[in-house]
């Protein structure tokens, strides 16, 4: 019984853990006005036929607050990495010469960091919605416990309590990541 309440947990956290770690993925890529590498996380090429992440067949570098500079490593796939991030639509255009692309992020509006913002409590919202499934699907595996007999009323009452305190623990991350991130687009 025990082994089936621990794996219960444990289940819970990693899905908690998951979600958290999806949510600061989700952040990295979103563009705060500087110049962020992890921006072309997503962005990939076809290369020879196999589809390569940017960072697989570049060097990416940052040369100042606002500009990424990409050393394609093959020459001949300048113009291909040039024209996947151009249809990625990052909000940047790309300017190659041949042997480098370089991106310059212009400096955002205000209505325009306010409109990151909102991606940004979406993200976050929908992070919250996973950590609520994750208790939803804890609890309902705890009652079925409590129906076959395994556990008791007041064993079942003292594992919801536990596993809320997981979700309020993962809440506060949440909420953490988002106004974090809020500040760094917010600033100037």
């Amino acid at each position: 019984m025990n082994e089936m309440v621990d794996e219960i947990m444990l289940s819970c956290q990693e899905e908690l853990e998951k979600a958290i770690n999806h949510q600061k993925n989700e952040y990295m890529v979103i563009r705060a006005g500087r110049a962020n590498p992890h921006i072309l996380d997503k962005v990939s090429i076809d290369y020879y036929g196999v589809p390569t992440p940017i960072k697989n067949m570049a060097s990416i570098t940052v040369p100042e607050a606002r500009m990424l500079v990409i050393s394609v490593w093959d020459a001949s796939q300048v113009k291909n990495v040039s024209k996947a991030i151009a249809m990625a639509d990052l909000g940047v255009t790309p300017n190659d010469d041949g042997k480098v692309i370089r991106l310059t992020f212009p400096i955002l509006t205000e209505e325009r960091r306010r409109e990151i913002v909102k991606t940004v409590k979406k993200i976050a919202e929908e992070t919250k919605i996973t950590a609520r499934g994750a208790r939803r699907d804890a609890l309902s595996m705890l009652k079925d416990l409590q129906k076959e007999g395994t556990l008791s009323e007041d064993m079942l009452a003292s594992l919801e309590d536990d596993v809320q305190k997981l979700i309020d623990d993962a809440i506060v991350k949440i909420e953490e990541n988002c106004k974090l991130k809020e500040k760094e687009i917010m600033d100037v």
